[in-house]
């Protein structure tokens, strides 16, 4: 770790190192849900997802350590108006691994350890996203010194994990008694549906606006334009897997209305995905050419885009349309190239230092 120059290497470990296990999980996640079967992604997920749960726990590790040594900068995060977003991070790192418990993790670890894992992790994610909805855009109204052009895609990070509780939370439902606990629990990931989708449409139109008038900005901080596709794939994913319990637990017509959102909203929120898709892809291609600094913001080409396979695969499933079953493989293909480039950098950086040090002031 010679780029460190001295520095202590847990100095200055921020919520987004988080995005670490979002993006590699997601990877394990999305495999279980393509609407192909190719031989031996079953347990190359399973492998990824057991790496998942290693890196959130030596990243969690790392956090703790932070704290303990670092105490007043750690305290410092919050006050931060860019690194306050990134708490929203170890919710949905929380939430992703213990999906994927449920998702590939069975045959590993058997189901009653896996439904106890995806419970405790998405109960634990879903309270600490709910704080982060509120407390960070709180401290941005009140507090945080926030320029006119200082819109950026880590604004969503701490509105979005609700939309993951959404799309996560149906995979418990089963395992639920039936009656008021299983109508609770799609209520309420209805209702936080609602909460990220509303605040994530704000936040992204004033996302546009800020390129509008502003322009894209600095080099560094384009990868964080991908991660507007997280709360559009992953609404796509929510309304798919919200539906295909709704009928189940809610009377009707409630339950096949949601059952159709699934394909009445999925299919329109997914066309401007694709809209956004191409604008970021463009502007990436435009940035590089020019020269982009890796930093940890190249961990927003993965977990968005692995939303992006999962709504679509949902999609795919609903409809049987062949054309969003080649999406699906082809937006998963690019899936794992991001994941291994970036993962392979990010070894790279922490292994010399460079990841480590604390950022110039």
């Amino acid at each position: 770790m010679t780029a460190l120059e001295g520095q202590p290497a847990f100095g200055f470990i921020g919520p987004n190192w988080f995005a670490c296990v979002m993006g590699t999980g997601i990877v394990a996640n999305a495999a279980a849900t393509l609407p192909v079967k190719v031989p031996g992604l079953l347990l190359f997920a399973r492998t990824v997802w057991v790496l998942d749960g290693v890196l959130l726990a030596v990243i969690a590790v790392a956090t703790l350590i932070h704290w303990t040594r670092h105490t007043s900068t750690a305290r410092g995060h919050l006050a931060n108006p860019v690194m306050s977003h990134f708490y929203g991070a170890p919710a949905m790192a929380l939430m992703t691994v213990g999906a994927g418990a449920l998702l590939v993790g069975q045959p590993l670890v058997g189901q009653g350890t896996a439904v106890g894992i995806d419970f405790v992790l998405w109960t634990a994610g879903t309270l600490l996203g709910l704080w982060t909805a509120a407390a960070v855009p709180y401290k941005a109204f009140t507090t945080h010194d926030v320029k006119q052009d200082a819109a950026f895609g880590g604004w969503l990070m701490p509105i979005v994990p609700p939309m993951v509780s959404a799309a996560t939370g149906p995979l418990l439902l089963p395992h639920l008694p039936a009656g008021q606990w299983q109508l609770s629990m799609q209520l309420a990931c209805t209702m936080m549906f609602g909460l990220t989708i509303v605040a994530s449409l704000i936040v992204i139109t004033m996302i546009w606006s800020r390129l509008v008038h502003h322009k894209v900005g600095p080099a560094a901080a384009v990868p964080t334009l991908w991660i507007v596709l997280g709360p559009l794939g992953q609404s796509v994913t929510a309304a798919h897997t919200l539906g295909a319990t709704a009928t189940s637990v809610l009377p009707a017509p409630y339950g096949s209305a949601l059952e159709a959102m699934g394909l009445v909203y999925g299919a329109p929120m997914w066309g401007f995905a694709m809209l956004w898709l191409t604008l970021a892809t463009a502007i990436t291609v435009r940035t590089a050419r020019h020269g982009m600094p890796f930093s940890l913001t190249w961990w927003s080409f993965t977990f968005p885009v692995g939303t992006v396979v999962t709504g679509t695969s949902g999609l795919a499933a609903a409809t049987g349309a062949r054309f969003l079953v080649v999406a699906a493989v082809v937006f998963y293909v690019g899936l794992l190239v991001a994941w291994a480039t970036v993962a392979v950098r990010t070894g790279r950086g922490v292994f010399h230092g460079h990841l480590l040090r604390v950022p110039a002031q």
